[in-house]
């Protein structure tokens, strides 16, 4: 399976339906017969992680909801968007909208494509400017992560190393070592990333 995200740094945001996702999640989960203790475990994550995402009273990372939806079998584009399932998905530009769980994850993302039977997943992530960024957590996940600098430049922290990446340099990495890309200055940066599940 192959997750595309695209990260964009920059500013517009608009603020995501916790409820919206948490109801979603649980959903899956129930259809699965799983504990939230048992999915819980899958990721790595606390139970009471996953409860609060559930009720929706916390935001969470890319990452971990990737982890979720991974343990449940679902894309998470269907978790983040809620549209109607057709063979022929289309999305203007005019409709897509930025959106943002809590200015704490350091990010938002804005969703290219919706489909729930899709293995793509193509995503804008909009990290807040250097100086509103607040994320300095490394996180991990179970995919190969490959990255392509579009626009402007950033800081990977990869398996307690820096690197300094600007436009047209690309890193392939795995997912499952502790890494995290933050923004270098406030002009703003693009980054396509293409997870790789092996």
């Amino acid at each position: 399976m192959m997750t595309m995200f695209i990260f964009l740094i920059g500013k517009g945001r608009k603020t995501i339906n916790l409820q919206h996702i948490g109801i979603k999640i649980k959903q899956a989960r129930q259809q699965t017969k799983q504990t939230q203790q048992q999915v819980a475990d899958r990721c790595s994550i606390s139970k009471s992680l996953l409860s609060k995402i559930e009720n929706g009273q916390t935001a969470s990372a890319v990452a971990t909801l990737s982890k979720i939806c991974e343990a449940l079998d679902i894309p998470l584009s269907w978790v983040l968007d809620d549209q109607p399932e057709t063979d022929l998905v289309m999305l203007n530009k005019a409709e897509r909208q930025q959106t943002i769980g809590d200015v704490n994850m350091g990010y938002s993302y804005e969703l290219l494509a919706k489909s729930r039977f899709s293995s793509i997943e193509p995503t804008i992530v909009h990290v807040t400017p250097k100086d509103q960024n607040v994320r300095h957590d490394p996180y991990t996940h179970t995919e190969d992560e490959f990255i392509y600098i579009l626009e402007g430049s950033i800081k990977l922290f990869y398996n307690d190393e820096t690197y300094i990446m600007e436009k047209g340099d690309t890193a392939y990495f795995k997912g499952h070592n502790p890494h995290l890309f933050v923004p270098v200055d406030n002009e703003g940066a693009k980054v396509l990333t293409i997870f790789i599940r092996q």
